[in-house]
């Protein structure tokens, strides 16, 4: 894995966990030459991210819409940006550039990204690690639900698997490693 993608809030958040484990996230990728591959803010999670993987000397490439320049406060340290005109745009984006995928904590905006590229790998368009780092169960909720979608077969048992889970960022990494993609064709 050369690149990952992490979605992520523009927000920091009410508990000071979540740009910790950020600037964690972050400094874990940069150690390892892994490139970074983000939103492009440099505020609330995303922004720790980055921060994270500069100061471990790696690789960090945001992708941000001209419209949230503003908004979402542009980090001006980038090994790269790219601005694009649409969250589209952006979107695919991040995965030509990627061969992974983690959500931390976010919002709508974390859990659109999420769900676009589960879907993707579900529909067979990528075959690459989609994880979420559970950070002080944030997404418990959520993996319940996921849960339920399964037992009350809305969802495939194969395509549950596909999501990948811990509250470890090393773990994390070494299930996307260890990662084998149902390349089956299933159509309903």
């Amino acid at each position: 894995m050369k690149s990952v993608a992490i979605y992520c809030g523009s927000s920091a958040g009410t508990d000071p966990i979540y740009t910790s484990v950020g600037t964690q996230v972050g400094q874990y990728f940069g150690s390892k030459n892994i490139d970074v591959i983000y939103g492009g803010a440099s505020v609330g999670v995303m922004g720790a991210v980055a921060n994270g993987a500069l100061s471990a000397g790696g690789r960090v490439i945001g992708i941000l819409p001209s419209f949230l320049s503003v908004k979402e406060r542009l980090h001006g340290q980038l090994t790269e940006l790219h601005t694009v005109e649409t969250m589209h745009q952006r979107k695919q984006l991040i995965v030509d550039l990627s061969e992974g995928f983690i959500a931390l904590p976010g919002g709508f905006g974390t859990l659109d990204e999420l769900f676009e590229i589960l879907t993707w790998g579900q529909l067979q368009r990528h075959h690459f690690p989609v994880a979420i780092l559970n950070v002080k169960g944030y997404y418990d909720h959520l993996l319940g639900m996921i849960d339920h979608m399964t037992k009350e077969g809305l969802l495939r048992p194969s395509n549950r698997a596909m999501l990948l889970v811990s509250d470890d960022i090393a773990d994390l990494h070494e299930q996307m490693l260890a990662y084998e993609p149902d390349r089956v064709e299933k159509w309903w």
